[in-house]
């Protein structure tokens, strides 16, 4: 049976696949709850996780210490979108698909004195209908940020964060705002006793390498398949860190600290 690499199929990790070639393994796409579901209990040898999942799980799980989907500031895809004051919110509906947003905006909301009721809702802005606000994540959230945009301005420095009735809370740059560090959504993650081949891990490198280096036709590529201006798809993806620097390694800490979990890493010797 071909080892199976687990891969979140949003446009923020297609930079690190988009180049990949097949030798022996296979790629499995999932949102990362599943992903992370999924590693742990051995049905993909390698997969990007949830930091958060990560976190939790750090006694079961070996880490890759050169690759991360990281962002220092603003992320644009993991966003609250909300009505009225950020203190004032009562009901916000939270994306399923990963379990790293949602404690981050819990987090965050909690050291500003704000509790409101948390449900587990699918959908987009018409959500906002029911609810104060909807944190969206990857490429449901920059697809609903792009489509409340009429016009791209000049500079990225000039990207609004209000439409209207509807603010737009960017929970990275908030994290960046209390910390002044990255923060690290995802990493690589196996289960300690079964450590991916070598040359897998060679070869994600190599892809790393040429997807970073061929940006532009990645960022076209993934504004083609999400329906969005292919200026806005390149400045999201350049954003992004992919190599768990020690800035990186900094911010991982410190959400473990921030939620009261341990932060002492198994990395892969390779």
């Amino acid at each position: 049976m071909p080892y199976a690499l687990g891969v979140p199929l949003y446009a923020n990790t297609a930079p690190l696949y988009r180049f990949l070639k097949p030798n022996g393994w296979t790629l499995c796409h999932g949102v990362p709850a599943e992903l992370n579901r999924m590693v742990l209990s051995g049905e993909v040898g390698l997969s990007l996780v949830s930091s958060y999942f990560y976190l939790e799980h750090q006694e079961e799980l070996g880490l890759l210490p050169d690759f991360s989907v990281a962002v220092l500031g603003r992320v644009y895809s993991v966003n609250l979108f909300h009505k009225g004051r950020l203190q004032d919110l009562r009901r916000i509906a939270l994306t399923t698909e990963s379990a790293t947003s949602v404690e981050l905006l819990k987090l965050l909301l909690r050291e500003r004195g704000v509790f409101p009721r948390y449900e587990g809702r699918e959908g987009g802005l018409e959500l906002l209908g029911e609810y104060d606000g909807v944190l969206l994540i990857g490429d449901k959230a920059i697809r609903a940020y792009a489509q409340l945009l009429d016009r791209l301005p000049e500079t990225p420095h000039a990207l609004p964060t209000r439409f209207g009735e509807v603010a737009v809370v960017d929970l990275s740059m908030l994290w960046f705002e209390r910390t002044r560090l990255p923060f690290v959504f995802a990493v690589w993650a196996y289960r300690r006793e079964a450590p991916p081949p070598l040359e897998l891990v060679r070869a994600l490198r190599r892809a790393r390498r040429q997807g970073l280096a061929r940006l532009g036709e990645v960022a076209e590529a993934e504004a083609r398949r999400l329906g969005i201006h292919p200026a806005l798809m390149e400045h999201y993806l350049w954003n992004f860190r992919y190599h768990l620097e020690e800035p990186d390694r900094l911010g991982l800490q410190a959400f473990a600290q921030a939620l009261g979990l341990a932060f002492s890493p198994s990395y892969y010797p390779g």
